[in-house]
């Protein structure tokens, strides 16, 4: 049994990280004034800073969250020291995503959604589409893509190699019994995204014999030759990540940078609230991004397997024997993960915990927990979603990744195991967190605001008022089609941060609910399918498969159009139930900033 200085040595930092704010929390106790309640603040940051148990960085936040829950300062106060409320939000919630992908639960779920739904070509795809779509509500749709393009690759690699396999096997020894080799014991099942293995082809010996030769098997699809019917399975599958990455972006109010633009300019421009919050949010674009899903599954097998292809260079039903093959396939990598460690529960625990606190801070329908806070005059206390996520970040990385110290509880040699990093640490944040994004919305809001300062916005949104001629359905499908095609050509950030302030000054010179228009050019910056330097996802897909940018054209511009029906549709059904969009609300009459 080890002695107590050794374990104190040993766990000194987890011993005061638990210890020091149970024995200060005195101080708020006694005395529940804001002086104490401050100063036990500073006394935590300046024991985590002196001793370093977490990096000064991660420390340094400490009051975007302590300050809000106690009562000191409200969180727009607290983030306007450090940058925006909307930067801070976007940061979080991308840090939030890279523990996710620390840990590996992003490829957990992936497998596990794709086993389960089956593995024909339509199945196959819709696997890939729900999974692309869920992972990058959440996490950035740049991450999203390239862990799916591995995945997707690596499945249709088993897919085409099984193909082949049965193809010889039923052309050698008749339908009627197959001899498959190779698919039954497993021989070829990926190791690493299929990086090891060999391929058992058949061949004829002198004396006309079935034997087996060893072959290099290949990694990727790209060291395949391939026939029409696979190359448009390829196409067919890498394009429905793509679009589901894009799409998935809108259901979720962090899901990509316009829309937390949109968020920033609305609360800069009125002092009430506009009713758009991360419950609302969800509540009308989910249904509108579900049915965008949809239909580019519908539109993608219409164009590889049905009318527009036709013969050898459509895409074919798959025999059961290629899809028990590819089930296999899946299977044993889902397996080889493992049983879920104690880091992916924890991540898993509280990003659950994350997602509710953004949806019941304020759901409008019913009092959030928001709510609950008040200042020292009994006021509502301002408590937004950048105070949650910092906390949750905070968490990550105080909770240990493995639960070693109980282990050493139980072990019977005397030795000690080392204390358990983070479920999350600062140099996998430091490298994995995009900064320079963090950068682009800084300069996205400073140019929005510089045009809502300079009267740009006003006089632009003036020119505008040609549209106040045509119906207001008819309005919202130009420009949502206008901001689809502009965002091709130019970030979905940019695009957000130019027209948003002048679709704000065009609706109020009309009359209209701003969000009317704002919040569909909002969704439609995602909507940029045609080019392959229109996004990030894109230009993964367009590299991983190799594909003509003709066929992306081609393809992506009906769901340009699509979506666009969709969105404007869904503002006029849903939008105008949820928003009164048909009035002028209040908010947009007498509450905007000077």
């Amino acid at each position: 049994m080890p002695s107590f200085r050794t374990i104190i040595k040993m766990y000194w930092k987890t011993f005061l990280l638990v210890l020091s704010p149970i024995i200060f929390a005195a101080l708020p106790i006694i005395s529940a004034t804001n002086e104490a309640k401050c100063g036990y603040v500073m006394i935590m940051m300046a024991i985590f800073w002196m001793t370093e148990i977490f990096p000064l960085a991660v420390t340094a936040l400490i009051p975007v969250f302590a300050f809000p829950f106690l009562g000191i300062l409200p969180t727009g106060e607290v983030t306007r020291v450090y940058m925006k409320e909307n930067i801070m939000m976007f940061i979080g919630g991308v840090t939030i995503a890279v523990a996710v992908e620390h840990c590996n639960l992003h490829k957990r779920i992936a497998l596990f959604v794709i086993f389960h739904l089956g593995q024909s070509p339509r199945r196959l795809m819709a696997g890939f589409m729900l999974t692309t779509m869920f992972l990058s509500m959440w996490i950035s749709n740049t991450a999203t893509t390239a862990m799916m393009v591995r995945v997707v690759d690596a499945l249709l690699v088993e897919l085409f190699i099984s193909s082949e396999e049965v193809d010889e096997a039923i052309s050698s020894n008749g339908r009627g019994h197959m001899e498959l080799q190779g698919i039954e014991n497993g021989s070829y099942i990926p190791e690493d995204d299929c990086e090891s293995g060999r391929n058992k082809n058949l061949q004829t010996n002198t004396k006309g014999q079935k034997v087996k030769e060893d072959k290099p098997r290949p990694k990727t699809i790209a060291e395949m030759s391939l026939n029409d019917e696979c190359r448009a399975l390829k196409d067919m599958c890498f394009l429905a990540v793509a679009y589901s990455a894009n799409v998935g972006g809108t259901g979720s109010m962090t899901g990509t940078g316009s829309n937390l633009v949109l968020k920033g300019i609305l609360e800069s421009s009125f002092d009430e609230s506009t009713g758009l919050n991360f419950a609302t949010w969800m509540a009308f674009n989910i249904p509108g991004m579900l049915l965008c899903v949809i239909l580019a599954w519908i539109w993608l097998q219409i164009l590889f397997m049905g009318l527009c292809r036709k013969g050898k260079q459509s895409i074919q039903e798959t025999s059961p024997e290629k899809e028990a093959a590819l089930r296999k396939v899946i299977e044993d990598q889902y397996q080889g993960l493992g049983p879920m460690s104690h880091q992916e529960k924890t991540v898993l625990t509280l990003f659950i915990i994350l997602v509710l606190m953004w949806l019941f801070r304020s759901p409008e329908f019913i009092p959030g927990w928001a709510d609950l806070f008040k200042d020292a005059n009994g006021k509502k206390f301002a408590i937004k979603d950048a105070s949650s996520v910092i906390l949750i970040i905070f968490a990550l990385f105080a909770l240990p990744a493995n639960l070693s110290f109980f282990k050493n509880i139980r072990r019977k040699d005397g030795a000690l195991l080392p204390p358990a990093p983070g479920c999350l640490n600062w140099k996998v944040a430091q490298e994995r967190v995009p900064w320079g994004l963090v950068l682009v919305m800084g300069g996205g809001l400073a140019l929005a605001e510089g045009c809502k300062k300079s009267g740009l916005s006003s006089w632009m949104g003036e020119q505008l008022t040609v549209f106040d001629a045509l119906p207001k359905e008819a309005t919202v499908f130009c420009v949502s089609l206008l901001i689809a095609m502009l965002t091709e050509v130019t970030s979905n950030t940019a695009t957000a941060s130019i027209f948003l302030p002048v679709l704000m000054e065009m609706a109020l010179n009309v009359n209209v609910n701003p969000l009317y228009l704002m919040l569909p050019a909002t969704v439609c910056c995602s909507y940029a399918f045609m080019l392959p330097v229109a996004t990030p996802p894109n230009a993964i897909v367009y590299g991983a498969a190799d594909m003509k940018s003709s066929d992306m054209m081609k393809a992506g511009f009906v769901m340009n159009v699509l979506c666009v029906i969709v969105i404007t549709g869904m503002i006029n059904t849903l939008g105008v139930l949820m928003f009164d969009l048909h009035t002028l609300p209040a908010w947009a009459k007498s509450s905007v900033v000077s």
